[in-house]
């Protein structure tokens, strides 16, 4: 079968849930021996240019194709899903999956051409604080093309399942993220780099932006009585203000650590050595972050939203959802109890060995 991938920013990448996912399932298809494209944006890796990642053609036996892009805010996602939809539809793919919501604008071009399409929602993107009126419409406007003239629509969550039946009548394919196992390793670079070592410090680790909760998580923290750190890793998205705002809030705490992208070993040493995740979020698709920390065995807590709440059930902890008083009431528990970290590491380990996998 010729599938052709798009909605992503490149490949191989790890700027955001979306990348991770469609690498990992469009390599695996590959080997399956079906014959993949994936279509990826032209322009800078959000992270910085200086993460810019060599042009490949070909990877991992998927072919990879640049599509023209506007780099420009508002305008690159658009563009390049337009193009991409464009370049697919004249390589006459057996199939097209739009990859997030605003990709899905492009649904129409590909069923003219009598290609059937597939649609992964990764969440209800058009509810993140980042967009605008406009930006909030044409994200809409892909959903609903998407509920009309999708052939197939996965979803990653039930809650997102339930939407889409109650929103539009339309039924949907639930299947969730999976997480390959991460591998512990010992502090070296980052007990170098920002003197922490095991067992150290709390961890935040995805991009930085309001639907993610942050300033929920800094407060939190600014009210427990621990020699603890917390480390937030990651860069903005289109949203610098917003970084701006949280480096303020923690200016006068020294105990909170912000170390910008990070990715290769930096990011497994991080994951390796934490005491406890964290993700505050009011807004998720599935977060591939929450299913990493799970999968090196860290005690994780999350928000009560249900796109967090239905991963980490039984293996993790929850507090209110947007509730300060509630977050640093979970956390002052668990600092305060190593035993009570491990066993809900070793349960989160076991739920991602069970319930995650890719293959």
């Amino acid at each position: 079968m010729r599938i052709a991938m798009l909605g992503h920013k490149r490949m191989p990448s790890r700027e955001g849930g979306v990348e991770v996912v469609v690498e990992e399932l469009s390599t695996r298809m590959a080997a399956m021996g079906n014959d993949v494209t994936a279509y990826s944006r032209k322009g800078h890796n959000v992270a910085g240019s200086e993460y810019d990642a060599e042009t490949v053609t070909d990877y991992k036996g998927v072919k990879v194709r640049e599509v023209a892009t506007l780099d420009i805010r508002g305008l690159a996602a658009a563009t390049s899903s337009y193009f991409a939809t464009k370049a697919a539809v004249k390589d006459r793919p057996d199939v097209i999956h739009f990859h997030a919501e605003g990709p899905c604008v492009m649904i129409g071009l590909a069923k003219r051409a009598g290609i059937k399409t597939v649609a992964t929602i990764h969440g209800l993107d058009w509810k993140r604080s980042k967009w605008g009126k406009i930006g909030r419409f044409y994200i809409k406007l892909g959903e609903k093309i998407a509920a009309k003239k999708a052939d197939e629509i996965i979803v990653l969550s039930e809650s997102v399942a339930d939407y889409f039946k109650s929103e539009y009548d339309r039924d949907t394919t639930f299947i969730p993220n999976a997480v390959s196992l991460g591998c512990p390793v010992p502090p070296k670079q980052i007990l170098a780099k920002y003197k922490l070592d095991k067992d150290s410090y709390v961890l935040y680790l995805g991009r930085i932006v309001p639907e993610k909760g942050i300033h929920y998580l800094i407060e939190a923290f600014s009210k427990i009585g621990t020699d603890k750190r917390l480390v937030i890793a990651g860069g903005s998205s289109d949203s610098a203000s917003y970084f701006e705002k949280i480096k303020n809030m923690a200016a006068n705490d020294e105990r909170v650590i912000f170390t910008g992208f990070v990715s290769g070993s930096v990011l497994n040493e991080l994951y390796s050595n934490a005491s406890i995740y964290v993700l505050a979020s009011d807004l998720e698709g599935m977060p591939m972050s929450l299913l990493e920390a799970m999968s090196f065995g860290l005690c994780c807590v999350t928000s009560d939203i249900p796109e967090c709440a239905s991963v980490i059930q039984e293996v993790g902890f929850t507090f209110l959802n947007g509730d300060i008083n509630s977050l640093q009431t979970v956390l002052s528990r668990l600092l305060e109890s190593r035993v009570l970290r491990q066993s809900a590491g070793n349960m989160a380990l076991n739920k991602v060995e069970t319930s995650f996998d890719w293959d």
